[in-house]
């Protein structure tokens, strides 16, 4: 399997509360965010949502889709969100926000390993390639997100 490490930085400025609930909820994403075609809660978790289950598609600019579940393992409201992805990607994804000065910080970081067959034969030919479609979906997600907040978005970096 071929492993990748995607980071995203996003600077926006808006409450972080704001911020952190747009981010935790994963059902709504649909429709502000460009590239997810569907979310579907599939367990509801605890009742801090820890152990919640949701199935996602996401489309993107290459000809493919990927699709998994991820399950929240840890929550800590306004700070930290982490889960683990299963199915064509395998791995834990790590979203933390911060806030200074009325300016929310968000880190994405993204460490899957991918199960398709045709991805792990294309790799090594295709690890920008999808590295570039990765980091494309998060700036989608940076402009919408700000968006939907009627925030400005300050900077989007990538690791």
């Amino acid at each position: 399997m071929a492993s990748y490490v995607f980071i995203t930085d996003w600077r926006l400025q808006a409450p972080l509360e704001l911020v952190f609930a747009a981010i935790r909820d994963s059902l709504e994403w649909p429709l502000w965010w460009p590239g997810v075609e569907a979310v579907v809660e599939t367990a509801t978790g605890d009742a801090a949502g820890i152990g919640a289950i949701r199935h996602y598609c996401w489309k993107s600019r290459l000809p493919y889709r990927i699709r998994f579940d991820a399950r929240v393992l840890r929550q800590e409201p306004n700070h930290m969100l982490q889960g683990e992805a299963r199915g064509e990607v395998d791995g834990i994804g790590t979203w933390t926000f911060s806030e200074h000065d009325g300016i929310t910080s968000v880190h994405y970081e993204w460490r899957v390993t991918t199960t398709k067959p045709w991805m792990n034969w294309l790799a090594p030919l295709l690890r920008r390639a999808f590295r570039w479609n990765h980091d494309w979906l998060m700036e989608q997600g940076g402009h919408a997100l700000a968006r939907r907040l009627g925030a400005r978005l300050l900077d989007i970096r990538h690791g």
